[in-house]
């Protein structure tokens, strides 16, 4: 996820339930290309070799770009190369990149034959279509012609964003048609995923071959855990602690990896009395330092109020 799945995040979620797969956060192939835009990069394709395997995660609208990058990518040491054709951020479609690519099927070709020039196995990310729930058929179907390792399926069109529910009840005529004309093309379903208990119930009902979770995760840092275990909220503390341990850790080697943290405060301080005005403070926090003090000042009650969050 943008701004999300770098090493440190995936380090966490690691920590917390480690899943099957890795995916780097979503890298742009033409900045990728620049020099200016590669330093700036850096941080997104940092892996440690204990993260296997991984896949990058990458998009753009440019076939020589996509080609550069996947030779690259397989000289890092990445395990596969994942396209982006999914995105529904007016900044990516309106450039015609991300599900901006349903409408451009084409060049959709052509940058998933760039990306195989690599030599690592290459998978598509996408939604069932642009505006129309019934536009699935044809742009898979174009799809599963391009002898992909695998395509991970986000349950809805870009018009639909997040806001409607997942289309489950398609599954069973996506994997038909895998069938009929790719049956070597592994299916993974995204999109209301919450967690591995849920996943494998699709597995049981559908027999798709992956499961992917993505906002899920900001729900239930232990999203990926086979067991069900109930977790308390220092639990939560915890991890979050280890959050702040390993960004210091990795900033001190790559100072790209530097990012506000807010987003992820409200995936550790939940469900606890006190929890709203911790993570209101935690947003004026300027450092690790400071985000450490308060969560000190919390445990010994001095930020406490009446209402559970």
């Amino acid at each position: 996820m943008e701004d999300v799945t770098d090493i440190v995040f995936r380090k966490v979620v690691a920590k917390a339930a480690k899943p099957d797969v890795f995916f780097t956060e979503f890298t742009n192939t033409d900045g990728y290309v620049h020099a200016k835009g590669y330093e700036a990069l850096r941080g997104r394709l940092m892996k440690d070799e204990d993260e296997k395997p991984i896949v990058a995660h990458i998009w753009g609208d440019k076939p020589e770009n996509f080609e550069k990058m996947s030779i690259d990518l397989a000289n890092m040491g990445f395990d596969g190369i994942d396209i982006n054709m999914g995105c529904p951020a007016p900044g990516v479609i309106n450039n015609g990149c991300g599900s901006g690519l349903i409408l451009n099927p084409n060049l959709a070709g052509k940058i998933i034959e760039a990306a195989k020039l690599g030599g690592l196995p290459v998978s598509v990310k996408t939604r069932l279509g642009f505006n129309e729930v019934e536009e699935w058929k044809i742009w898979l179907s174009f799809l599963l012609k391009q002898d992909l390792v695998n395509l991970s399926i986000h349950l809805r069109t870009t018009k639909e964003l997040s806001n409607y529910p997942a289309h489950w009840e398609l599954i069973p005529d996506i994997l038909k048609l895998r069938d009929e004309i790719a049956p070597n093309t592994l299916i993974t379903i995204n999109g209301d995923i919450k967690d591995y208990q849920m996943g494998m119930e699709f597995y049981d009902q559908y027999k798709v071959d992956g499961i992917m979770i993505g906002r899920g995760i900001f729900h239930n840092p232990f999203a990926f855990d086979k067991h069900v275990i109930p977790r308390t909220s220092e639990d939560y503390l915890d991890l979050f602690k280890y959050h702040l341990d390993t960004y210091d850790k990795y900033i001190a080697i790559e100072p790209t990896l530097q990012k506000k943290l807010q987003r992820f405060f409200k995936i550790y301080i939940r469900d606890i009395k006190g929890a709203a005005k911790l993570r209101l403070k935690l947003i004026d926090a300027e450092n690790t330092i400071e985000i450490r003090n308060l969560i000190h000042e919390f445990l010994q009650g001095n930020l406490i109020e009446d209402t559970v969050e």
